[in-house]
């Protein structure tokens, strides 16, 4: 299956929201991104990103899968819900991921899940198909 192209923003990039409850890596993610060219912004929660959708409206969600509160999946399935044209990739390095993709597919989403670390070349090669 061909992932849909990513729109571009008035200012000429994709819009692209990371979340992740390291601060570390979400701010480390939104540097790199924005240096190769996209507007990215960086939370960190599933429910921060909810509480923004409106207002950043991403072309492309990069979450982390296991979060306090919120799960990324569920942040996902909202911001699909809300921005069906929305790519979606998750991450995650925890075992347990499977599970709550596997619950996410019953109920009809399917969602790209990448490993931790990320690998910026990868990352940057899903961004651009």
């Amino acid at each position: 299956m061909v992932a849909p192209a990513i729109p571009v923003t008035s200012k000429g990039k994709r819009r692209v929201v990371v979340v992740d409850d390291e601060v570390a890596i979400a701010n480390s993610l939104k540097a790199l991104l924005n240096h190769a060219g996209f507007d990215a912004h960086a939370l960190f929660g599933g429910q921060e990103l909810v509480d923004a959708l409106e207002t950043l409206r991403p072309d492309v969600l990069i979450t982390d899968v296991e979060m306090p509160g919120m799960t990324g999946i569920e942040a996902a399935i909202i911001t699909r819900n809300k921005f069906p044209k929305c790519k979606i990739l998750l991450f995650s390095a925890q075992p347990a991921t499977s599970s709550l993709l596997v619950k996410a597919r019953e109920q009809g989403h399917e969602f790209e899940l990448l490993g931790k670390p990320l690998h910026l070349p990868d990352l940057l090669a899903r961004l651009t198909n």
